[in-house]
This record gives C-alpha cells, sequence and structure tokens, in this order.
C-alpha cells in the first residue's frame, strides 16, 4: 500500500507523462465526454452552445468565410464548429481521435447534407497535401500540449496554411495559473462515473509548476483489479509568451482577444485567443 501512495503522490517533471489516449480515445470515457460536448449549457468538452454560435459568427466576419475558404479545425469533437462553419460555405476538415466524436460528426454531417471531410486521427500525427486558409484549435486544446509538441505543431501549421494562412486559438492565461493551489483528494467514484463504469476509487494530485507556468492534474483511478493514471497538463500564458512562441515559430500576430468571439483583449481575462498570419 506505501509504495502504491507514492506512485500516486509522485510528482513528474512538467509533461513528463502524455495520456491524451486515456482520455480522448477510450472507447468508455470517449462516450462519456460526448455526452459532454453535447451538453448545450456547460463548457467541459466544449464551448456552451451560446458561445459556439457567437464565436462562428465572428470567425465568418473576421475571416470572411465563404465557399472558397479551406478552414481545418484541430480537435474538432462531434463537429459543433465544423458543421457550422460548413453551413456558412466553408471548406471544412476537422480532425480528431475520439471515435466516438467523429462518428457523431459524420452522422451529422450527412443528415444535413454538408461535405465536411472528417479524420479520426491524433492531429499531432495529421498530414496533408492541401493547402489551408485557416486553422482553427478551440477550447485551449494548445495548452495541453508540451513544449516540443506545440513547436511541432506550430511547423504543420506553417506547412499546411496558405502563404496569407491564419490560426485561430485559444490559451489560458496567467491570471487563471496564479489562482491555482496545489492540492490532493480522494473520492469514490466522479463525474457520475465518467473514468469507468465499475465501481472505482479517485486520487486527484494538483502539482503547480511556478517556473514553467504549467498546472497538472493528476487523476489516479483505482479500479478492481486495475490501477490507471490520467496526465492533465496545461500550460498557462502571458501575452508576451504566447507572442513570443508563435513568433519564433514563424507566424505574425495580427490581434489578441480575451476569447474566441472576439471579445476586447482584458488583462484580467482567464482566456486568450490569439489571430496569428504566416509571415513570408
Amino acid at each position: 500500500m506505501f509504495e502504491e501512495l507514492e506512485k500516486i503522490n509522485y510528482r513528474p517533471k512538467p509533461f513528463e507523462y502524455y495520456t491524451a489516449e486515456e482520455l480522448w480515445a477510450d472507447e468508455y470515457t470517449s462516450k462519456k465526454m460526448l455526452q459532454f460536448h453535447l451538453d448545450e449549457s456547460v463548457d467541459i468538452s466544449s464551448r456552451n452552445i451560446k458561445f459556439i454560435e457567437r464565436s462562428v459568427e465572428w470567425i465568418t466576419s473576421y475571416f470572411g468565410v465563404n465557399k472558397t475558404k479551406s478552414i481545418a479545425d484541430f480537435g474538432c469533437g462531434p463537429g459543433l464548429y465544423t458543421t457550422r462553419l460548413a453551413q456558412k460555405g466553408a471548406m471544412v476538415t476537422g480532425i480528431d481521435f475520439s471515435r466516438s466524436s467523429i462518428n457523431y460528426a459524420q452522422n451529422t454531417a450527412r443528415d444535413n447534407g454538408l461535405e465536411i471531410d472528417y479524420i479520426r486521427q491524433n492531429y499531432l500525427t495529421f498530414e496533408t497535401d492541401k493547402k489551408i486558409d485557416l486553422i482553427i484549435m478551440i477550447m485551449c486544446d494548445f495548452c495541453a500540449l508540451s513544449p516540443k509538441q506545440r513547436k511541432e505543431l506550430l511547423q504543420k501549421f506553417y506547412k499546411l496554411l496558405k502563404h496569407d494562412g491564419s490560426i485561430l486559438l485559444d490559451v489560458y492565461s496567467l491570471k487563471v495559473f496564479d489562482e491555482k493551489v496545489e492540492q490532493s483528494s480522494y473520492k469514490a467514484e466522479s463525474l457520475n462515473g465518467f473514468w469507468s463504469p465499475e465501481k472505482h476509487y479517485i486520487f486527484l494530485n494538483t502539482f503547480k509548476y511556478n517556473d514553467e507556468k504549467v498546472i497538472l492534474d493528476k487523476y489516479t483511478i483505482v479500479e478492481k483489479g486495475r490501477i490507471k493514471t490520467v496526465y492533465n497538463w496545461l500550460q498557462y500564458y502571458s501575452r508576451e509568451s504566447l507572442t513570443d512562441e508563435f513568433e519564433k515559430n514563424g507566424f505574425k500576430v495580427k490581434n489578441m482577444y480575451s476569447d474566441a468571439a472576439g471579445s476586447n483583449y482584458n488583462h484580467n481575462s482567464s482566456e486568450m485567443a490569439i489571430v496569428a498570419q504566416k509571415a513570408i
């Protein structure tokens, strides 16, 4: 028991482990995650529906979305953005490695007579010969990636975009990081059995890495005969650190907002959204 508790409370190095598939590609948890995606009132897997609709209208206006525009949504989930952008006339590609979400998105596209190219794949390994006008990555997915993964992804974006192509993505701000505290908790089950259909116990350790501006929520799920650990990493940004990361990878920052719906930038906002253009 002591050795297991030592493992549960072990503090890893920042981004030492990557367990995204445990969250997004596992058959059981991906179905539970889809339920959160489709709950229009909450901001858990996706933004609430009112925000999404406002965001799509702003994206359509800001980027001039029409039938000539090609858009790729990295981490598209069940197609809440891709469906609406395709209805605006855009040529849309959605990438996500949740089978449940992609199946739902494909069914929605079929039911609405929309031609959307959905690809079930980890977007870190996605490749295509197509050139894209706009890449979106919404719900702060960028924050869940390690520095190495983010660098590789920005290089991928640069390669995929047309010469004047743009990126829109959002991140968590340092305001949220400053409010976080380290803590440990233990409970029987959680989130209505999100992690497992079997009886289980949850250990949650929240670690704060002040130098790197990183938070880790480390979930240890204990079932009869099995223990699994999921590492939920999040990188937090200042306006300057986000700008610097993009400029070092070949992009020119065009604008910064408080969210992916174009709200005016406010340094007290919990999030930031960046519009960056491929530098020539």
